[in-house]
Parts: C-alpha cells; sequence; structure tokens
C-alpha cells in the first residue's frame, strides 16, 4: 500500500504473507480509516491499495450483521458475502456456533445480543471463512479471559495457514501478545512500523508528552 485519504497521507508499506500488523496510536490518529481503505470500503485519494485474495472486516460491535436476522442468518448471509457457497457455510455452521458458546441465542434475532455476544459471533464468523487477509478493529479482546485466549489462538490458527491480519487495538497488552510488526500513526500518519516493542515505547512517549 502506498496511498493517501482524507485524514491520513503518506502511509506506505507491505503486508507480508502470515504475519499479524498491529496498528496503534491515539484517538482520532487515522487507524479505522486505514482499516477502511484496505477494506475496499472507499478508494484512495491518491496512491493504490494492492491486495490479493480475500479480504474480511470485522470493525466494531455488530457492525455489517442485520439486527433482523438470528446469529445462524447472518452467517450465511456474511459468508455469501465472502463468496461462499450455501454448501461451504453448511460445512461451517456448527463449528461457528460451538466456538460463539452462544447457544440457543444462535437462532435468535441478532438485535437481542449483548455486545459480547455479538462480539463473539463476528469473531467466530469472520475467523471460519479464513480470508486471505482478516482486518480487525478494537473487538479481540472482548468476551472473558477463557474466549479471549481461543480467539487469539484461532488468529493464530489463521495465519499458520498464511493468512495474514491487520488489527488495531488499544490493549498494548494484546498488541505486543499477538503481533510481528506494529505500526504507530500518529495525526494521519505512519511515525514507525517495526518491532512491536519499539513501536509501543514510541507510543508511550507520545502519551506522556
Amino acid at each position: 500500500m502506498d496511498a493517501t485519504s482524507a485524514g491520513i497521507s503518506n502511509i506506505s508499506f507491505e503486508l507480508r504473507e502470515g504475519e499479524v500488523l498491529g496498528i496503534i496510536g491515539k484517538n482520532g490518529s487515522g487507524k479505522s480509516t486505514l482499516l477502511k481503505l484496505l477494506a475496499g470500503i472507499f478508494p484512495p485519494d491518491e496512491g493504490t491499495i494492492s491486495l490479493r485474495g480475500s479480504v474480511s472486516l470485522l470493525a466494531g460491535v455488530g457492525v455489517g450483521f442485520n439486527g433482523e436476522l438470528t446469529g445462524r442468518e447472518n452467517c450465511y448471509l456474511y459468508g455469501a458475502l465472502m463468496g461462499r457457497s450455501t454448501a461451504q457455510i453448511d460445512a461451517l455452521i456448527d463449528e461457528i456456533w460451538a466456538f460463539s458458546e452462544l447457544e440457543h441465542f444462535f437462532d435468535r434475532p441478532f438485535r437481542m445480543f449483548s455486545a459480547g455476544m455479538k462480539s463473539r459471533l463476528g469473531i467466530s464468523v469472520a475467523t471460519a471463512f479464513q480470508p486471505e487477509i482478516l482486518l480487525i478493529d478494537e473487538v479481540l479482546g472482548v468476551g472473558d479471559a477463557s474466549f479471549r485466549e481461543r480467539s487469539k489462538k484461532r488468529v493464530r490458527d489463521l495465519i499458520d495457514g498464511s493468512g495474514s491480519v491487520v488489527i488495531v487495538s488499544h490493549s498494548l497488552s494484546l498488541m505486543s501478545g499477538i503481533c510481528d510488526r506494529i505500526m504507530l500513526m500518529h495525526q494521519g500518519e505512519c511515525m514507525l512500523i517495526g518491532a512491536p516493542e519499539d513501536a509501543i515505547q514510541a507510543y508511550s512517549e507520545i502519551t506522556s508528552q
């Protein structure tokens, strides 16, 4: 990627195959805007973004799901948007249900879900379809400790299958534990991209000013 858009500028990086790239920065630094650019929600004003393979964006609690549909029906909708056939979704639906731990709520309207339940479904379905590139915006740290650990393992399993992940989070402990590299954004620009400890140290210096 080498692009400029409203709110961000001069961003240039290459996402490596099988990599977890973290993005940190203060509120308003352009993190979520960058993910939306990568997801193709809107094009850059300048420059280019080249992506190989399927891309899935998991952005915020409940984003991309229909509140009137059940959890199960939303899985089929999500899968169809990912280009999966009904048969392919059928083969994964029981595993999605089990991983989400939603039990009977899986067949209730999505609008009845708590924020935590919505995030559980989002993580379960987004990772089940194993996109080549998974974009995660502030949802991996939700749920109880057990679900968070299972979610991190699930992402790692995706990576082991040669997928790549770009994740935005304010949880520095999560980022240091899961990311191979971290990009630090400040005022719409990339200050640095490198080892997690270096990016987190630089971020701490910015926030202490």
